[in-house]
């Protein structure tokens, strides 16, 4: 299939309306690797338009002007070369919230909601807790904990400069930029002794460098490659968090981070050898694969 969309045919039947962008973007992203055609025809094909997804289904024997049909050929031709949607687009959606993302920060995945979700548990009870998001990237952790736990203060962490300035715009455009502090610096770094949390949390870099051949090309050649990988093992940042966390982790204070599920054995491990925690339990993303652990630090 030849990358189509030009001028429409005099005949109506033959002409480019929503509908037949939609069928025509679906198979042809569908022959081009996409696992998600149909989705990524309509994220795509919004975006085009300037609108919201919904209206796609409420004016499908619309027929498309050119400069509509050029911005999508546009962005069909860069998807099926396995640039991200959430990258041509611009933003992406997380805990139901609504996130820029650039180059420079990781596409937020669904798998990490249970990071937010675990979060927002921990601090019901609690009446002006402080959480630290390590690694923030889009600040999508962060801020869905801010959003959703109104009494409660975070500071988040990155060493890109560039990242935080996206973290930042997101804070303010949901609102909770007086609760969110961002601190530029590796992990702990831009801490000091005083500053004590009742939550840690982190997605951190966790792919190892020698499994790079793994990712999907898309991931591998347009994500950050510093919000991916962390040494031969990938645990070089887990180990530093594992390690770092106590000093800054309030006496009964809980530890959260995201891995892959084939490291879960190996941090059970880090964080039993830390002598710094009750025994932590490893928490199930909702394909059941391990994706998180959680840690209490001893009272």
């Amino acid at each position: 299939m030849e990358l189509s969309l030009t001028a429409n045919p005099a005949t109506p039947a033959d002409q480019w309306t929503i509908r037949r962008v939609l069928e025509w973007t679906t198979g042809y992203l569908g022959e081009h690797g996409s696992e998600s055609p149909r989705l990524e025809a309509e994220i795509l094909l919004a975006h085009a338009r300037g609108c919201p997804r919904i209206q796609l289904y409420t004016q499908f024997d619309e027929v498309l002007n050119e400069q509509v049909r050029g911005r999508m050929r546009e962005l069909v031709t860069r998807r099926a070369h396995l640039e991200p949607v959430a990258y041509l687009v611009g933003h992406r959606e997380f805990f139901s919230l609504d996130f820029e993302v650039t180059r420079d920060v990781l596409i937020p995945r669904p798998e990490t909601e249970m990071l937010v979700m675990e979060s927002l548990e921990l601090l019901k009870d609690k009446s002006s807790p402080n959480v630290l998001d390590l690694g923030t990237g889009s600040g999508c952790i962060a801020i869905a904990i801010a959003v959703h736990a109104k009494n409660t203060n975070v500071s988040a962490t990155d060493l890109s400069e560039a990242a935080l300035a996206v973290a930042k715009r997101n804070a303010t455009a949901h609102e909770v930029a007086d609760r969110v502090t961002f601190r530029q610096g590796d992990l702990f770094a831009p801490l000091s002794t005083d500053d004590i949390f009742d939550v840690i949390v982190s997605n951190p870099p966790y792919v190892a460098t020698d499994d790079q051949s793994d990712l999907a090309p898309d991931v591998r050649q347009h994500e950050p490659h510093e919000a991916l990988f962390s040494g031969g093992d990938g645990l070089d940042h887990i180990r530093r968090i594992v390690d770092g966390a106590p000093q800054h982790l309030k006496s009964g204070g809980t530890l959260l981070i995201e891995f892959s599920p084939e490291q879960a054995e190996r941090i059970v491990d880090l964080v039993e050898q830390s002598g710094e925690f009750e025994p932590p339990k490893v928490l199930s993303d909702t394909s059941r694969q391990p994706r998180a652990v959680r840690a209490k630090r001893i009272t």
